[in-house]
């Protein structure tokens, strides 16, 4: 079994949240895959919307195996310069606007510069807005002030802000001394930094797989169509390498990993999905099977697509999620556990 270099992968996992990579504006974290990729010598291509597939030749090149994780994020984009300067956000993914309202943040502007801001709602002040507590988190009432010496919209404009500018959330990434792993956008940089991590495994010691086996590093999960394409026409077996929801009626836990059955694109493939199962169970890898009922996957976007191969997801368990989210060290170990597993087993039949 994979020896699990903590290490290791809380250093990338920090290095991967710390980049802003909001969909739709991943350039920046996918210069660091690459980087990350040819410290190894992997062979690797970019596709045209800009994701990253690294390939591991395997003892039968003729049925092939894709793992993906997706490493773009939820975020925003610039939707109105207000009169006042301070400026109106449209989502980029699915979160509530309570969740990011008092974040500091940083937006994106055509020039290349990054400016500083702070996501507030307008009527913040409790001493001039009487329904400060109770008024509508929404994008009518959301708005970013700026950390610039700016009073209306002509001198925001002037620092290169304008309508249609990226907007990254920091992560305010942090470890406790008892394994637990705390930041913005571990989902699903947190499945990222294990899979570069298993692909650095594979290189440094020389382990032969039974299949050809491709790592795809998506960069529009988020926003549904991340790994829908490029999928290689040998490809069996679609595994998506993402988060486990935590909450009510759910079994997923941030201490092992969570395996999904079914979720809003209905079940994932029997056979493949037991085959994870029994590999944890015969190699005594803490597990959790779940449904998770409001979630979809890129192994969901590649079946709508038409794609023909067996899918199936499986990831740490990642507590409040497109929120400020928090896994464990033992999720991400039994997880980088059942990778290993997986990889090095034979093909289902």
């Amino acid at each position: 079994m994979q020896q699990f270099n903590e290490k290791n992968v809380v250093a990338l996992l920090k290095k991967l949240v710390g980049t802003p990579s909001p969909s739709g504006y991943t350039h920046r974290v996918m210069d660091v895959i690459k980087d990350e990729l040819k410290a190894v010598g992997a062979t690797y291509k970019q596709t045209n919307k800009g994701a990253i597939i690294a390939t591991v030749k395997g003892k039968d090149d003729t049925r092939h195996r894709l793992l993906t994780a997706h490493v773009d994020t939820l975020g925003a984009m610039v939707k109105e310069v207000k009169s006042d300067g301070r400026l109106k956000l449209s989502m980029i993914g699915g979160f509530n606007w309570n969740a990011v309202e008092g974040e500091y943040c940083y937006i994106h502007t055509a020039s290349g510069k990054d400016i500083r801001g702070t996501i507030l709602m307008h009527q913040t002040t409790v001493h001039v807005y009487k329904n400060a507590g109770t008024a509508e988190r929404s994008a009518e009432n959301i708005e970013i002030r700026i950390d610039e010496k700016v009073k209306n919209a002509k001198e925001t404009r002037a620092l290169g802000i304008e309508v249609g500018d990226f907007v990254s959330f920091d992560a305010r990434f942090e470890t406790t001394d008892n394994g637990f792993v705390k930041s913005r956008h571990l989902d699903d940089k947190a499945s990222t930094a294990l899979l570069i991590d298993l692909i650095k495994n594979l290189s440094e010691n020389d382990i032969e797989l039974p299949n050809t086996t491709h790592f795809y590093i998506s960069n529009n999960e988020e926003i549904g169509y991340g790994g829908n394409s490029n999928i290689p026409e040998e490809t069996v077996e679609y595994i998506a390498v993402d988060m486990g929801a935590i909450g009510d009626g759910q079994a997923s836990d941030e201490f092992t990993v969570s395996i999904c059955a079914k979720d809003s694109s209905g079940p994932y493939h029997y056979e493949l999905t037991r085959h994870l199962t029994n590999l944890c169970s015969t190699t005594d890898i803490p597990f959790k099977l779940d449904i998770y009922p409001y979630y979809g996957s890129d192994a969901s976007a590649a079946i709508r697509a038409g794609f023909d191969v067996r899918h199936a997801l499986f990831g740490p368990g990642i507590e409040s999620s497109h929120a400020l989210e928090r896994t464990h060290t033992d999720s991400l170990k039994a997880t980088a556990q059942l990778l290993y597993a997986y990889v090095t087993s034979d093909m289902i039949d």
